[in-house]
């Protein structure tokens, strides 16, 4: 399996780092498209050298060089994933504005039909960000928002980041155990209050 990973600036960059760690963990083959700004949130949010980032990805491309293979339909993929994705970087996708190789490579995935897997980030949605993410899952983006779920009883901070990522992962039809499955709510202690 082969897959394009986009980091773009937007809070949560470890996102993409733990999607780029549990990928190599399980043997896919990985593109890494970092913007800019991703680098320096990187440096904000997190312990990371850059260098240990890209380390994770089997080939890192630069976000300005649209003669990258992966700015061509040719080179086959499996999908790509953005996360997560800046309100920024979503509304060059939803509007086909491919002036970076990140923006490119979606675009790429979009005309090809292949997986195009959105992982935005931000709080609150403005009409302008959900009619950009109406526009790309109308064009055939899956819209993966980083929400955090609860049933698998999350401990740390890391259950709750590998939930997500598994969640991306199931996308692509990636097999892995990083989160407790819903199963129902079969023999669980149910609570007298009701909403």
């Amino acid at each position: 399996m082969r897959l394009v990973v986009g980091v773009s600036g937007a809070s949560g960059v470890i996102y993409g780092i733990r999607t780029l760690g549990v990928l190599k963990d399980l043997g896919v083959e990985t593109h890494l498209i970092l913007t800019r700004v991703a680098q320096d949130t990187i440096r904000l949010e997190t312990d990371y050298k850059l260098a240990e980032v890209k380390g994770l990805a089997t080939e890192t491309h630069e976000v300005h060089d649209l003669a990258s293979k992966l700015a061509s339909g040719s080179f086959r993929t499996d999908g790509m994933v953005v996360i997560p994705c800046s309100m920024k970087t979503l509304s060059g996708i939803a509007t086909g504005y491919s002036e970076n190789l990140l923006l490119r490579a979606a675009d790429v995935s979009i005309k090809e039909r292949r997986p195009l897997v959105l992982v935005i980030r931000e709080a609150p949605l403005s009409l302008i960000h959900i009619e950009n993410m109406a526009a790309a899952a109308r064009a055939g983006a899956v819209i993966l928002p980083a929400m955090p779920a609860f049933y698998h009883r999350p401990k740390t901070l890391n259950d709750v980041i590998d939930q997500l990522v598994g969640k991306v992962l199931d996308t692509f039809g990636v097999r892995h155990s990083l989160y407790r499955r819903w199963e129902g709510g079969a023999g669980r202690r149910r609570s007298a209050r009701r909403d």
